[in-house]
């Protein structure tokens, strides 16, 4: 007697198969992941600077709410900045971070006042210098900033004005000596900062330009350099500075 084939179970096709329970993986979910030492060292650098980015944030938000004195914020806010540069010296730390902006959406963070601190590259104290009261608690640069005459009264000794002009001149000469990577001109702009703002708290002509070279500096790459473009404006608005600077003094 005919008997009809047995129809599959499955559609056929040409590429048809049937799964074979005996070849099938398996996945021990409570098998710990092995990493190499290299692998095991980028992901503990990622995750340091991932804590960085927060803690920033975070001490950001206590200086503004007068939580921490200026001292305490700019000593902490160095040390942090230098720990985020720190780590991304590696190049293999540095290849898997991408950027900033990338590795804040790859994690879904926001932390907008740390974004802004890392880009400058210094402390708010530095930017925004009160130097006044660089050793009291925060509220009293509010008060500084209120009072005209507290201001006035405040009177840079003789060694911080010969600092502030040293360190314009070394690095102007620098600038001409055909310095132009970021490991060669960065430290010297941040000690042209921090030695200004323990003179003066005015915002003279070409204050702005120190911060925004610092900015672009910071944003390069350790080896990077500066255009000859780039270097002869930069040398331009540092000189302006520079006269600026000496205006306020009366100089």
């Amino acid at each position: 007697m005919y008997e009809p084939p047995r129809q599959p179970a499955y559609a056929p096709s040409p590429y048809s198969y049937v799964p074979n329970p005996s070849l099938s993986a398996t996945i021990n979910l409570d098998e710990e992941v092995k990493l190499s030492a290299k692998e095991r060292d980028l992901y503990d650098s990622l995750a340091e600077i991932y804590s960085i980015i927060i803690t920033l944030d975070g001490l950001e938000k206590a200086y503004i709410k007068d939580s921490i004195t200026e001292a305490e914020y700019t000593e902490t806010c160095s040390r942090l900045l230098k720990q985020y540069s720190s780590n991304l010296s590696d190049e293999g730390v540095r290849r898997e971070f991408v950027d900033l902006e990338t590795f804040k959406k790859e994690w879904n963070m926001e932390c907008p006042r740390a974004t802004e601190r890392i880009r400058t590259g210094l402390p708010l104290t530095l930017t925004n210098p009160t130097p006044s009261s660089s050793s009291h608690h925060p509220s009293s640069s509010h008060h500084a900033q209120s009072n005209p005459s507290a201001q006035s009264s405040f009177q840079p000794s003789h060694s911080s004005v010969l600092l502030a002009t040293e360190t314009f001149i070394t690095f102007l000469d620098g600038l001409k000596l055909g310095l132009t990577s970021k490991d060669q001109l960065h430290p010297l702009l941040s000690e042209v900062i921090q030695a200004v703002n323990k003179v003066t708290e005015a915002d003279f002509e070409g204050r702005g330009n120190i911060v925004k070279w610092l900015i672009r500096l910071n944003g390069m790459r350790a080896q990077e350099e500066l255009g000859e473009g780039e270097a002869r404006e930069c040398a331009f608005e540092m000189e302006g500075a520079y006269a600026g600077f000496k205006t306020v003094l009366g100089a």
